[in-house]
């Protein structure tokens, strides 16, 4: 301190002494000039050295201040922002990541609140790349409230998604999904987020056999999905023609699809509804093409197991975690059996309307066996997959799904039009609605880790 206001000192104007009073004050302070003479200084400028000496200790705080990120859209200052020294302090930098989510923030255990004010993020009829299949307002559904839930995390709050923010990121990147029709609905509900800020001329959707390309030329970015529900190779690749009963996953056979994930930035991973069959897994020792094939059947985590070895063993041996992100995304779960809610015996989703309230629901389409063999892979690996845990959130939206309020594929008989419950649809979800939070969650675990 004494060193801060000698340098001050110095550096004030020189001013001839007056009175006796004014010896008296300049004599307790005790500068000097060069020449010797006594000099005083005015309340004034003491106060003024005080100020600018206080400004400058406190200088490094206030620089942090003014370096705070800027919020996109909304501009209001995250809840769970930390200066970059206690961030660096916390974790390891990763690519992508712009800041932190704060301690002890768990985003995925929470509750629904109605919303209607920022939900849904976008209209149906706004996003032509939403498949059929999604469409619920197109084909019928008469109510939109499950649209207007926002997932609300106990003690923290998500960062606001911003579309620009995110193509600023994905400049000259890749992104691609990959999995069942799950994922490739999430897919497409980010490119319903994100395609808006896109001119028209410069934006565009193609699909390449298994592989679907959104493309924002202006960003020189793309978004990919592709089609593989087991990851590694099956009987059920085709991309069109790929409803089969009698399902057969060839072993350590991921090669086939991941030739076609080298190079991308960032990646989604999902994989379980097509194993749930109710049966042991045929699990194919050799090749599709052989005459004669080697199958033996194993338990269905089992046979999960193996698939997710060799995706972390592909993800190890290429991708850079000082370049790349990687994501893993949990079980999706149905809602066929109403008595497990509470509701009546013999009813599904159709007809539902609000979230299931209960906080400790769980159903019985999700399969804790799985979650545990997830929990046990992915703690073994040797380099960092995001989990993103959708499973629990999702429990709760009976509402959410498609029902009978899509495409059909093949004409309904009467039997079936007399009885909507034996033909409404509790596996895929209404666009826009829940996948929308999926991407929420992916966002906030892609930019604030």
């Amino acid at each position: 301190m004494e060193v801060g206001i000698s340098l001050f000192q110095k550096s004030l104007p020189r001013v001839r002494s007056g009175g006796r009073g004014e010896r008296v004050h300049a004599e307790r302070m005790k500068p000097t000039s060069s020449s010797g003479r006594r000099t005083r200084f005015s309340p004034y400028l003491l106060t003024l050295s005080f100020v600018i000496f206080v400004s400058l200790l406190y200088w490094e705080d206030l620089s942090c201040i003014l370096k705070r990120p800027s919020q996109g859209v909304d501009e209001q200052p995250r809840k769970d922002w930390k200066p970059v020294e206690e961030q660096e302090k916390r974790t390891v930098e990763v690519p992508f990541a712009v800041g932190r989510t704060d301690e002890g923030c768990d985003v995925f255990a929470g509750r629904w609140v109605p919303d209607e004010v920022s939900r849904p993020f976008y209209q149906e009829w706004e996003c032509p790349y939403i498949q059929p299949q999604l469409t619920c307002q197109e084909h019928g559904r008469p109510d939109k409230g499950y649209q207007k839930w926002r997932w609300q995390p106990h003690g923290c709050s998500l960062p606001r998604f911003n579309a620009t923010f995110m193509w600023e990121m994905l400049r000259g990147k890749r992104m691609m999904f990959v999995g069942d029709s799950l994922n490739r609905g999430q897919f497409v509900s980010l490119v319903c987020l994100l395609h808006r800020v896109i001119p028209e001329n410069m934006k565009s959707m193609e699909t390449y056999d298994s592989l679907t390309v959104f493309r924002a030329e202006n960003y020189n970015a793309t978004i990919e999905f592709y089609w593989a529900p087991f990851l590694v190779e099956s009987n059920s690749d085709n991309a069109v023609i790929h409803r089969v009963t009698d399902r057969i996953v060839r072993a350590g056979s991921i090669k086939k699809h991941a030739k076609h994930w080298k190079g991308v930035d960032i990646l989604v991973f999902n994989t379980y509804l097509w194993w749930m069959t109710g049966m042991k897994m045929k699990i194919l020792r050799g090749s599709f093409q052989d005459e004669i094939k080697d199958i033996v059947q194993l338990e269905t985590e089992d046979a999960y197991r193996m698939a997710l070895k060799s995706m972390i063993k592909w993800v190890e041996k290429n991708m850079d975690p000082h370049k790349t992100r990687v994501f893993f995304a949990t079980m999706s779960p149905s809602h066929d059996k109403s008595q497990e809610w509470g509701g009546e015996p013999g009813r599904n989703c159709y007809n539902q309307t609000t979230p299931i309230e209960d906080p400790n629901y769980w159903g019985s389409s999700a399969s804790k066996g799985i979650m545990r063999v997830i929990s046990q892979e992915f703690s073994r690996m040797k380099v960092p997959i995001m989990v993103i845990n959708i499973t629990q959130l999702s429990h709760y939206r009976k509402d959410a799904h498609t029902s009978i309020y899509k495409k059909q594929w093949t004409p309904l008989t009467p039997e079936q039009l007399a009885n909507p419950v034996s033909y409404a649809d509790c596996v895929h979800w209404c666009l826009p609605g829940l996948q929308d939070t999926w991407n929420d969650l992916l966002y906030a675990k892609l930019f604030y880790p």
